[in-house]
């Protein structure tokens, strides 16, 4: 049976819990020029914290995003808002020194409760509470890790403990245990930050495509529908577009994916992650009445061939074999950008810019990297100083201990590249319905779709990015590059960038 046939399709509606379960937003498409303080390109956790502090420091900002608040990156996320990263501080700490170790705890924790701070005063419906985070092991070998991140965490003054008492419905050897983190509806939360953002010379718009950025006085920000003047310009699209920054090769796009069902047991005031392979996210949550665990993982360069109908397969079956669950309601992927050196990169597009300014390389912990990365952008954009900046530094010197990985994710990147040019099928007739592959037309590779009813659907294979060759999903039904991360819809609409353009329609003959 091939893959895209129904019977072989993983269990769950491919849709992400946050955003399936959360209610539509209607802010306005941007329609002609507007003049303001501060653009944010991108409504995500990162670009929509940052607008409310700047709104809150006296700046008029507008927001703009090509799709609805929440159904991005952000609300594809697991809802942890932590700062235990797995054996993050052990990692920085051997990197980058326990100095710098210690700054990224220290951004971290205050990420937390400026979420906690922004969720009370703005009355922000979001089911978030309080739970404790765990980083436990199964194996002696983890178990030794899991001391010494706990040992090291306690002496960076971080909210750690080792212990071995770890209340998951399976039997584990230890962790090290995070208290006063939190958990949150993702989606909920964005869609109450937009709300705070809009207003009293403040905008929020959807549905609206940016064309361009261009830094100067005015810096200014192209759309399809208008034109935004600004004295600063924050780029927070998960991945910049282009080439500027030349982000696409400091930041390796890391595919991960999750699966929910439904229990009939209340949530757990705690969240957890494994030390062992394969890595396993676990979260609880109590979204409009009904209970869920939702579990992660199967993570992987976007570079690396797989079978993701297959990923979803192995973690539906360990939440149905070790943590209760009786049926998988959701499932649902997302990317994200993986640093080289380990720490996500905040501050001026390049050395050269003056007005421009980029979030992005938040190594999969999104809620709490993109909320401090945002709190460091507005105090630089109203003149304070802030204490992490030099750690987060977009224009940083990259350790020498980094190259490796550098010449490892570009020789994977070569590899997909040529992948790509040099397969391809000779014929769409062994399509099934909800199939897609890339065939040669006239030699010319097309992306071709078979839909449930039988049509065909023919795009251009070459991403829009740097002209790597697509591949299907089947799993999700989408294109994916398989270079730099792009996704586009089966009609080659943009859904993940560093794309920005859309792929063009193609002919199948």
């Amino acid at each position: 049976m091939k893959d895209g046939a129904d019977s072989d399709r993983p269990e769950g509606e491919p849709a992400s819990l946050w955003v399936a379960t959360a209610g539509t937003t209607d802010f306005p498409v941007l329609s002609g020029d507007l003049d303001v303080d501060v653009a944010v390109v991108g409504a995500g956790i990162a670009g929509l914290s940052a607008a409310l502090a700047l709104k809150r420091a006296g700046r008029s900002v507008a927001v703009i995003d090509t799709a609805r608040i929440g159904t991005g990156v952000t609300g594809h996320t697991t809802g942890k808002v932590t700062s235990l990263h797995r054996l993050a501080y052990t990692e920085l700490a051997r990197s980058h020194g326990t100095g710098t170790a210690r700054v990224y705890g220290q951004a971290n924790q205050a990420a937390i409760e400026h979420v906690a701070q922004v969720v009370a005063s703005e009355a922000i419906d979001c089911d978030f509470r309080r739970v404790a985070n765990y980083t436990y092991a199964e194996t002696d070998d983890a178990l030794d890790l899991v001391r010494a991140e706990a040992n090291l965490a306690a002496l960076l003054d971080l909210p750690a403990t080792f212990t071995a008492e770890v209340p998951l419905p399976f039997p584990v050897k230890g962790a090290v245990r995070f208290d006063g983190q939190a958990q949150i509806h993702a989606v909920k939360y964005l869609q109450g930050l937009a709300r705070a953002v809009n207003g009293e010379g403040s905008f929020v718009y959807e549905e609206t495509r940016v064309q361009d950025v261009r830094d100067g006085s005015p810096a200014v920000v192209d759309t399809d529908n208008g034109t935004i003047r600004a004295r600063d310009i924050i780029v927070a699209t998960n991945v910049p577009w282009g080439g500027q920054g030349l982000f696409y090769l400091r930041s390796h796009p890391h595919r991960s994916y999750i699966v929910a069902g439904r229990v009939d047991t209340p949530p757990l005031d705690a969240t957890f992650i494994s030390v062992d392979e394969p890595m396993r996210s676990i979260l609880t949550a109590s979204v409009n009445g009904e209970s869920y665990v939702l579990t992660g993982g199967e993570g992987h360069s976007v570079s690396e061939p797989g079978d993701t109908a297959a990923r979803y397969r192995r973690l539906s079956a360990f939440a149905h074999d070790r943590l209760g669950v009786d049926k998988i309601a959701y499932r649902w992927s997302t990317q994200d950008g993986m640093p080289l050196d380990g720490l996500p990169y905040v501050g001026l597009m390049s050395p050269t810019a003056k007005h421009v300014y980029v979030i992005t390389g938040l190594r999969k912990w999104g809620l709490s990297n993109g909320t401090a990365a945002a709190l460091i952008l507005a105090d630089t954009l109203t003149g304070r100083e802030n204490p992490w900046a030099p750690v987060f530094n977009s224009n940083r010197i990259t350790p020498v201990s980094s190259a490796r990985r550098f010449v490892k994710e570009n020789v994977r990147t070569v590899a997909a590249v040529l992948a790509g040019k040099l397969g391809g099928r000779s014929s769409q007739a062994d399509l099934l319905p909800g199939d897609g592959a890339v065939i040669k037309v006239n030699g010319q590779s097309t992306a071709v779709y078979k839909d449930a009813d039988g049509e065909i659907h023919a795009v251009s294979a070459t991403c829009t990015h740097l002209g790597c060759t697509v591949g299907f999903n089947a799993a999700e039904a989408t294109w994916d590059c398989p270079c730099h991360g792009s996704r586009f819809t089966t009609d080659g609409t943009v859904i993940h960038g560093p794309a920005a353009k859309n792929l063009p329609p193609a002919p199948t003959t």
